[in-house]
């Protein structure tokens, strides 16, 4: 008897609780850094920096709004940091369409493997299943197409913010207190280890992101600085054990002026 079209979508999907595993068999050509072509470089938009700070109960993200392609500004305004689920956000750095792509489909597979096992991914699957993807364009990597994402989340387990870094091959690791990416992060974690203490609330871990992506951009270029002409300033996420909240843009352009106004005024 041939099943109907009705019949084969009610299939259990192949790939189990796992939707990029079930992409992979079904259109595999879909998955971040799979599609044909060797275009690579400064031919299309990248995006930087990215900050996380963890503050007593919770931990912080923060990115600035600009995207370079080569020696231009390709965008102003991008958003770079994304919740991903109730206790989970990730910044990206690097090529920014690969990186978004990787942020969405890593948002999905966390939706479709609670909605098939009842249960959510605890946050170490969660970091496991993020490094398989960036595992996954490592071909594209090679190209100069490579996207880096910085996880944070609550880890109820353990009560506490966690942060975690990848590197092109998916490789991940634990970061203690801080940790920043893209091309400015060298002068955003030099920053923020001058001001970050153990025992910061959110309030002061939004301070010392705002100022470290603030220093980034004053020597980096492809890092954006506060636009205040155009009202444009960083994007920031706090995750908590009441879950991951975007934090609203004026508190992000409150502390940002404190930063400016503590720096004399500067522009």
């Amino acid at each position: 008897m041939t099943p109907s079209r009705r019949g084969e979508s009610m299939q259990v999907m192949r790939g189990g609780s796992s939707f990029v595993e079930h992409l992979a068999a079904v259109a595999p050509e879909a998955l971040p850094g799979r599609r044909s072509g060797s275009d690579g470089g400064p031919d299309v938009p990248h995006g930087t920096t990215i900050v996380a700070v963890a503050f007593d109960g919770g931990v912080l993200l923060a990115g600035d709004r600009r995207a370079t392609m080569g020696n231009l500004i390709a965008q102003r305004d991008i958003i770079k940091t994304f919740v991903t689920d109730e206790f989970t956000a990730v910044g990206i750095a690097g090529t920014a369409g690969i990186a978004k792509q990787i942020v969405k489909l890593f948002t999905v597979e966390l939706e479709h493997y609670e909605k098939i096992e009842g249960v959510p991914l605890t946050f170490e699957g969660k970091a496991n299943r993020l490094a398989g993807m960036v595992r996954g364009n490592f071909g594209a990597a090679l190209q100069g197409l490579a996207a880096v994402p910085l996880l944070v989340g609550f880890d109820e387990s353990e009560a506490r913010g966690r942060i975690v870094s990848y590197d092109v091959t998916g490789d991940w690791h634990d970061e203690v207190g801080y940790h920043s990416i893209g091309s400015g992060s060298a002068w955003a974690k030099s920053s923020i280890k001058k001001r970050f203490r153990p025992g910061l609330d959110a309030d002061g871990a939004l301070d010392v992101a705002a100022e470290a992506l603030f220093d980034a951009a004053d020597d980096d270029t492809a890092t954006g600085g506060p636009d205040v002409l155009r009202k444009l300033y960083p994007t920031a996420i706090v995750v908590t054990a009441d879950g991951a909240v975007e934090i609203a843009e004026e508190d992000v352009a409150a502390a940002t002026d404190r930063v400016i106004a503590a720096r004399g005024g500067e522009k």
